[in-house]
């Protein structure tokens, strides 16, 4: 359970990190701001406000949540999410760097291409995480269920 517990609490931490991230770079006059992103066509900015403030409440959910599986499920279901996004920006074409966290990383001297790959690695971490998290919650509400039938 702790294991479970402290995935949640990280995952939480990571959302609310890339969530002030976009939120914080979504006020800024970056000329990208104002691109339309290939798949959706929203302007970067709206983009990063409302994914943002998707973030900001899965973060505060793995934060207050009583218990695990809602949590990991939204975790899991953004996580799924971005993946998703990923595939369709790649299958249209677009090979850019994802500009995931905005100008921050202007902001900060990262190469666009390390921002890249290290939100890579933090999808990896939230989709395997949560998925595994929840496939341990279900295998121990089963083994549960089995021994209170008996």
């Amino acid at each position: 359970m702790k294991k479970a517990r402290w995935f949640v609490y990280s995952a939480g931490v990571l959302l609310l990190i890339t969530a002030a991230a976009k939120i914080v770079s979504s006020f800024g006059n970056e000329r990208i701001l104002l691109e339309r992103e290939p798949l959706f066509g929203l302007q970067f900015r709206d983009l990063f406000r409302v994914l943002g403030v998707i973030e900001l409440f899965v973060a505060f959910i793995c934060f207050r949540g009583k218990q695990l599986q809602f949590p990991t499920g939204l975790v899991a279901w953004l996580a799924t999410s971005f993946l998703a996004y990923r595939f369709g920006i790649w299958r249209i074409g677009w090979h850019k760097p994802c500009s995931c966290l905005g100008n921050l990383t202007d902001a900060l001297h990262i190469p666009s291409q390390t921002a890249d790959t290290a939100m890579e690695i933090i999808l990896a971490y939230l989709l395997i995480g949560s998925y595994g998290t929840l496939f341990w919650l279900w295998r121990r509400r089963k083994e549960i269920s089995a021994s209170v039938s008996t």
